[in-house]
């Protein structure tokens, strides 16, 4: 790692001493009030007695048992992550660990139900290694700079939310108890799931403890932890083998965990500890302290016998404020570059070519609606086959076509808007934002109709761009800055959507198939809402260039010009809020398709603003049909979910993207 990271050491905060009598009483007092408040269970006197101690002895002591041992685990996991690569937003959720890990069971669990026992465990080790690994590769060329990390950790988890995703919709019933247990369930029947984390935790620390020397030369750069005689590659693979094993075993045991390892070790910095020894033990007594007392109170809350939501996905929820307000402590050394003097080539006749890409755009829609595989080969649908056809591929090829342009212009949108490359539906959490007014309108209204789900869902989007520009402005755009903003906004909102899908109810199963974006049941409504809504919404965007031109400039030289930086954004903004809501009602939040659009007309040679949104959405509507088209023809005769098959072709594509030096504008 070269000219590594620097993080800003915090303010000494409260003594440890401080600490270390609040959070137990905070928890002892939780426990004590959970303990008194416990549902009763019903029967003669008796009777209820002796289920009442069997559910005491049984349940709620284990499982309060394995939360702290789960806690300490993950906050240790932590630590070692945030020392070895040097970056404070390292966890095993930002890594794409957790998600690897959730994967791998998830496919073995798909395919195998039979799978227990310590094969568990290996399964989730190697998936949680893998992903890892696919980060480090993408970041080492950065110098693992805690940005490119970041991004390279959120496009991993992404894809293989997707491919869980994919497998659940498949595996039907069976595997949306997997996605209940991935959401991080802590409930327990008996002392096995104890004497299993807890020889690992205690292997774990001792290992850990032992590599505290390596840890704290690692705080050094490379030439100075060179010539005190660390092997370096050894140390790391190590250390990070270590912290990897130890939330692959959490996983394994009691499902996903969200950003705990995050939290742990950044409030026990924040409370004084400064050495690797010291915070190798005051974060994981943090963590075990934060689980602990998480899980108490989802318990106090919860009616009856039955969670009010998996302590995973509630710990969730501390992911996206704690990434915000870490923030300012995260310098990055090789920023993503967002604006820079190379420009593309430019086309001599773009609007012959613009004129051409729609004459293929109507070839290819023709060819999708005749084209596919039946149990004789590839034919041609006409006549009658073609009419019988009609009604179910046309409604699913227009929903994807306006889908495609909607993203592509509201990601042409953010791009300009903020100056930044990366910047998108997807990446910057606007899609999660959706989702997570979806799961309100859910809440509030059972099952809502079409028009309050897409009300709803525009409020979310609205809202969660709104927020990444607030934050964002105050460090002028700065892209590395931006992008950690979108990420903490997307984990924030996502783990409101895992808390609904966790219950394993018909509104999970609801908002399980928005996240695949399946159009398998498009119908005429979906089709005109598309169509409109695309007409209705881009129309303005050629009247607003002059605001497309000049707001990548920045905010001081937009007003030098006489434009009104504030309102042009948030007109923007509005307009880019309600393209993504709608198109992420028609096909789900994974697609990527308004990352990768824009590029696509860059790198196509459209250079004006107007050229290149119309290139914008011609290329977006093309990338969806297409992702659409292949989607039912892969596999056939069964289907993958067109949000989700998008996902697995744009993955690559911002990999690739991630992995150049340079990123242009």
């Amino acid at each position: 790692m070269h000219g590594m990271v620097s993080v800003a050491r915090p303010a000494r905060g409260p003594s440890i001493p401080f600490a270390a009598i609040v959070l137990p009483a905070l928890c002892i007092a939780a426990f004590t009030l959970l303990i008194a408040t416990r549902p009763q269970v019903p029967g003669d006197t008796a009777q209820a007695a002796m289920l009442d101690g069997v559910l005491l002895w049984n349940s709620i002591l284990p499982r309060a048992v394995l939360a702290l041992i789960a806690g300490a685990a993950l906050g240790l996991s932590g630590t070692l992550l945030q020392r070895v690569l040097r970056n404070p937003i390292a966890d095993a959720s930002t890594l794409g660990i957790a998600s690897g890990a959730e994967l791998a069971m998830t496919a073995a669990l798909s395919f195998s139900p039979l799978l227990s026992g310590f094969s568990r465990e290996i399964v989730a080790f190697g998936g949680g290694l893998g992903a890892v690994a696919i980060v480090l590769a993408l970041s080492w060329r950065h110098g693992l700079d805690p940005v490119t990390v970041a991004l390279s950790g959120m496009i991993v988890s992404m894809i293989a939310a997707a491919l869980s995703v994919t497998l659940i919709l498949a595996r039907g019933e069976y595997a949306m108890s997997i996605y209940i247990w991935g959401a991080g369930s802590l409930s327990q029947q008996d002392w096995n799931g104890v004497l299993s984390l807890g020889p690992r935790l205690i292997l774990g620390f001792a290992a850990a403890m032992l590599l505290v020397r390596p840890l704290r030369i690692l705080t050094l750069d490379d030439n100075s932890a060179r010539s005190l005689g660390l092997a370096l590659h050894s140390a790391r693979f190590a250390i990070l083998a270590l912290a990897v094993w130890l939330a692959a075993s959490v996983t394994a045991e009691v499902g996903v965990i969200g950003f705990l390892g995050l939290a742990a070790p950044a409030i026990a910095r924040l409370l004084g500890a400064r050495s690797a020894g010291s915070l190798m033990i005051a974060a994981p007594l943090t963590g075990a302290g934060l689980l602990f007392l998480t899980d108490c109170l989802t318990q106090i809350l919860s009616p009856g016998f039955t969670d009010l939501a998996p302590t995973g996905a509630a710990t969730a929820l501390l992911g996206g404020p704690l990434l915000l307000f870490l923030l300012p402590r995260v310098h990055s050394v090789s920023a993503v570059a967002a604006q820079s003097t190379a420009t593309f080539k430019r086309l001599s006749k773009p609007l012959v070519t613009l004129a051409g890409l729609s004459a293929a755009i109507i070839l290819l829609f023709v060819v999708f609606l005749t084209l596919g595989p039946a149990e004789d080969g590839w034919h041609f649908a006409t006549d009658m086959p073609f009419s019988d056809l009609l009604p179910f591929r046309l409604p699913r090829t227009i929903v994807a076509a306006g889908a495609g342009g909607m993203l592509a212009a509201a990601g042409f949108i953010m791009q300009r808007v903020t100056g930044n490359p990366i910047a998108s539906p997807e990446v910057l959490g606007i899609s999660s934002g959706a989702g997570a007014g979806l799961t309100v309108a859910l809440f509030v209204f059972g099952f809502p109709s079409p028009v309050i789900m897409l009300i709803a869902m525009a409020l979310g989007a609205l809202a969660a761009f709104s927020a990444m520009i607030a934050i964002s402005a105050r460090t002028q755009f700065s892209p590395e800055r931006m992008l950690l903003a979108g990420v903490g906004i997307g984990a924030f909102a996502m783990a409101i959507v895992t808390m609904v899908l966790a219950q394993g109810d018909m509104r999970g199963y609801v908002l399980l198939t928005w996240l695949s974006g399946s159009t398998n049941r498009a119908s005429a409504f979906e089709a005109w809402t598309a169509v409109i809504s695309l007409v209705v919404l881009v129309a303005p965007l050629p009247f607003l260039r002059r605001w497309l031109t000049m707001l990548p400039l920045g905010g001081n030289s937009s007003r030098a010009l006489g434009l009104r930086v504030g309102a042009s954004r948030l007109v923007l903004a509005v307009l880019a809020a309600l393209m993504t809501a709608i198109a992420s009602f028609l096909v789900g939040p994974l697609s990527l398709t308004g990352l990768i659009a824009p590029h696509l007309a860059r790198l196509a040679g459209f250079h004006r603003p107007g050229q290149q949104l119309a290139a914008s959405v011609l290329f977006g509507a093309c990338v969806l049909m297409t992702a659409d088209w292949l989607s039912r023809v892969v596999i056939y005769p069964y289907q993958v979910p067109v949000g989700l098959f998008a996902a697995l072709i744009g993955g690559p594509y911002l990999i690739w993207l991630l992995s150049r030096k340079d990123i242009k504008q």
